[in-house]
């Protein structure tokens, strides 16, 4: 019992630093990133360079990159390993060549998220300290579930949710609840840091008032918001395979996203490039948003990811779901910043296949009484949502057609579509 306790205080202990590096290295790259856009919108002409910072990116991860082209499926993949097949361990050169990339494809316009960086930044930092520690494979899958809750809790100020979204993306439908523990201590570790260096999250409070007819209009969201994941899910991949296909060269397939991207912007404008918070903002505040907002900034999106671009999925998908909150208000008959709220959370969790965790930030974010709303439709979306959602490092451990059997625990990835 005694070595039992002190066995699982060293790891907490451990998840505290491992959460106070995630968010010292989340504050950092959100600091950089912010003088990045800001540097952009007072220069116009970065955009037009996208092409040309895209190519010597693809370079520069064909040519050094290595194992970090997995981004953050080989963070997922060495958190979720049973030691039958263990995974090539998180490259500490992932951290540096991330940051610096996100910080030029922001810089130049490209419309790739943060928080994935933040992932991959904190899961390569990881992954350094412990080695010279020999852990066993339990104790690095916890540390490494550590970094990915403390991330995503720093990132948003939300230490709940992060904690769940370590635990939760390892497997489909699955909970590793002896990771709870580590990835709560990293995840308030990680968001006190980002807090104390001056960095807060914006919280809010919604007043809703639920009864069954307003149930129902969540649930339609709930199906909206899944095939919304699904198609980005699926234009991702579609876009992927397609540069593969007809690109042979890895290095150039990035130039090929810039110079459609550019050509994007002449068509349709700036709104889209970069983080696109602006649409957030808007959507949360009341203001209906245009019908082709989601799809649009999918549109850009999985040109610049599908085509290489570094970046991540999630700050994407957030504007895809507040403004299709937005839009669908109107039919639905439901108030404007109700849905731009719950939907936020919704989309990315269908796509990542993480429903508790969003549901959990947008209670966070937003407040007690959008508990239930949130729910509501983020787990109907995930019912919607494709199995097999944007992380490849994702294991299987159920299946959403409830006609069939679940896949066993262990059980190796299914094949991309």
């Amino acid at each position: 019992m005694v070595r039992r306790f002190v066995h699982g205080s060293t790891i907490v202990l451990a998840s505290v630093v491992v959460g106070a590096v995630g968010g010292l290295g989340s504050w950092a790259l959100f600091e950089a990133l912010d003088h990045a856009t800001s540097t952009r919108i007072a220069n116009d002409w970065l955009v037009w360079l996208l092409p040309l910072a895209a190519g010597l990116l693809g370079l520069a991860y064909w040519r050094f990159g290595g194992t970090a082209n997995r981004g953050t499926s080989i963070v997922i993949a060495n958190a979720n390993d049973d030691g039958s097949t263990p995974p090539e361990r998180v490259p500490a050169r992932m951290a540096p060549m991330i940051f610096g990339a996100t910080y030029v494809a922001q810089l130049t316009g490209a419309s790739v998220g943060r928080e994935g960086a933040a992932l991959q930044i904190s899961g390569s930092l990881t992954s350094l300290l412990a080695r010279p520690l020999r852990l066993n494979d339990a104790d690095r899958r916890s540390l490494m579930t550590a970094a990915m809750a403390g991330a995503f809790g720093g990132a948003f100020g939300v230490p709940l949710a992060g904690a769940i979204f370590g635990v939760e993306v390892q497997r489909q439908g699955r909970l590793r609840y002896e990771g709870v523990l580590p990835a709560l201590a990293a995840s308030v570790t990680a968001d006190l840091v980002v807090e104390g260096l001056g960095r807060s999250t914006p919280m809010g409070s919604l007043d809703v008032s639920l009864d069954w007819w307003m149930a129902t209009r969540l649930a339609v969201l709930g199906v909206v918001a899944g095939l919304a994941a699904r198609l980005f899910v699926v234009s991702l991949r579609a876009v992927r395979t397609l540069s593969e296909r007809f690109v042979s060269p890895t290095p150039l397939r990035p130039v090929v996203g810039g110079i459609a991207t550019v050509a994007l912007v002449l068509l349709l404008g700036r709104d889209y490039l970069g983080l696109s918070l602006p649409l957030v903002d808007h959507a949360l505040a009341g203001d209906l948003a245009d019908w082709w907002d989601p799809l649009l900034k999918i549109l850009f999106t999985t040109v610049a990811l599908g085509c290489g671009i570094p970046g991540g999925e999630v700050t994407p998908l957030f504007v895809v779901g507040a403004t299709l909150g937005s839009v669908m208000s109107a039919p639905l008959g439901l108030p404007a910043t109700i849905t731009a709220a719950v939907c936020l959370g919704a989309v990315f969790g269908a796509a990542s296949n993480t429903p508790l965790a969003c549901s959990v930030l947008v209670v966070e974010l937003f407040g007690a009484q959008t508990a239930v709303p949130a729910a509501i439709v983020g787990f109907v979306a995930w019912f919607v949502s494709p199995r097999d959602g944007i992380y490849s490092g994702q294991r299987p451990g159920f299946t959403k057609d409830l006609r069939g059997p679940s896949p066993r625990a262990n059980a190796t990835p299914p094949p991309r579509a």
